[in-house]
């Protein structure tokens, strides 16, 4: 019988918390997202607080130590070679990149790729082809695609091909339609085989661009074998949360509930919390801190997004049961006051919460593998445990 009977895995997807042995390798020197955004705009985070995340990352304005953390906390220090969405999530599910996918940041996707994406998107003209911001490209060609049905195509900081689509116009059928042959396309060649490409509905109100939470994720599956697929054949429920379902391409969950706001998302994990379900994992993407903040270099969203967390936070542990677990863990770093637009490869939050235990403490050396993360949840339901994280389930009392 399991030690827990569910498991809730938060992610808070471009949280860091600062150095670790290969930043200045991926060009991320003295990025600190925690850090940085508490000095901009000062965090209200007392739940956290209380579980001890003081004890492992910086926070301006904070001094006094918790000699009496309520949960276990540590650092980890990611395995694998990228700093990206898909290569954390399957670090923490036991796939190791050593290879990361291509990227198209400096010239665009190539001419003979638009070509083909071209003819799949029932011959209409490519526009945009650059890394650009999502909300700068689309007030530059939004009124374009919207009179001509021309599609922007453009790509981000990380591995992806993002393509942007009016609700109105074009519809989010259509758009994911079109989305879905270009990662046909792009993963029929080596040299275009992004991690990801996304489908980005929007509208078009009062004057304004808004990209809607209609948003789908057409990612790789996963290069290996992971966590959910044991975890499913034994009849856990594997409940996927937000990006999950699109970051591992469906692989081994059960229940989906899509993207939405990272407010929405903890009240998803709440009303869970609050229900008679047993036998669960819940497996929870934050992505606002990446999408909204850490991209846009907007270190004010970034705090006050910390703090809504926190409030969240403080309602989901009331409303979980003394054979309930919580971890808590990000992806990768994104340094809302660091240049340019891309992740930053950075130290990583672990954060494992019960009500049942009676003396956590703080790990004192950095952990090993974001899979160590993922460990404690194949331990507690008596799966295989993987190779990309230590095993510390046994510390754990």
């Amino acid at each position: 019988m399991p030690k827990f009977r569910r498991i809730f895995f938060i992610v808070t997807d471009g949280l860091g918390i600062g150095p670790e042995p290969r930043q200045e390798e991926f060009g991320d020197k003295g990025a600190n997202s925690f850090l940085h955004a508490s000095e901009v705009l000062p965090l209200n985070i007392p739940n956290w607080q209380k579980l001890g995340i003081t004890e492992v990352a910086k926070m301006a304005g904070h001094v006094a130590r918790n000699k009496h953390p309520l949960a276990y906390v540590g650092k980890i220090y990611e395995m694998s070679n990228g700093k990206d969405t898909l290569t954390g999530h399957w670090e923490m599910m036991g796939v190791y990149t050593k290879v990361p996918s291509p990227q198209f940041i400096e010239k665009g996707f190539p001419e003979d790729l638009l070509k083909e994406i071209s003819k799949a998107f029932d011959g209409r003209k490519i526009i945009g082809n650059r890394h650009e911001s999502g909300t700068v490209i689309l007030e530059e060609l939004g009124q374009q695609h919207i009179k001509t049905g021309d599609m922007i195509v453009y790509t981000s900081p990380d591995s992806t091909m993002q393509i942007c689509g009016d609700e109105k116009t074009l519809g989010v059928e259509k758009l994911n339609e079109y989305a879905k042959k270009a990662r046909e396309i792009c993963s029929s060649r080596p040299e275009w085989n992004v991690a990801r490409v996304i489908s980005r509905p929007f509208v078009f109100e009062n004057d304004k661009f808004i990209r809607t939470f209609n948003r789908h994720d057409f990612a790789n599956k996963p290069t290996s074998h992971v966590i959910l697929e044991d975890l499913k054949t034994k009849g856990v429920d594997v409940v996927a949360v937000g990006k999950i379902k699109d970051i591992f391409s469906g692989v081994g969950i059960n229940t989906v509930y899509g993207p939405a706001s990272d407010d929405e998302n903890m009240d998803v994990a709440i009303n869970i919390a609050s229900s008679n379900s047993e036998n669960q994992f819940i497996f929870v993407n934050l992505v606002q801190f990446d999408s909204h903040y850490g991209h846009r270099r907007n270190p004010i969203g970034y705090s006050e997004n910390i703090s809504r967390l926190d409030i969240k936070l403080g309602k989901l542990i009331n409303a979980m049961r003394d054979d309930d677990l919580l971890i808590m863990t990000s992806d990768h770093g994104n340094d809302p006051t660091m240049p340019g637009q891309d992740h930053t490869r950075e130290a990583l939050p672990l954060t494992i919460f019960s009500k049942s235990f009676k003396k956590p403490k703080v790990f004192a050396r950095p952990l090993k593998g974001l899979g160590t993360a993922g460990n404690i949840v194949a331990r507690n339901f008596g799966v295989p445990i993987v190779e990309t994280g230590e095993d510390i389930f046994e510390e754990l009392i």
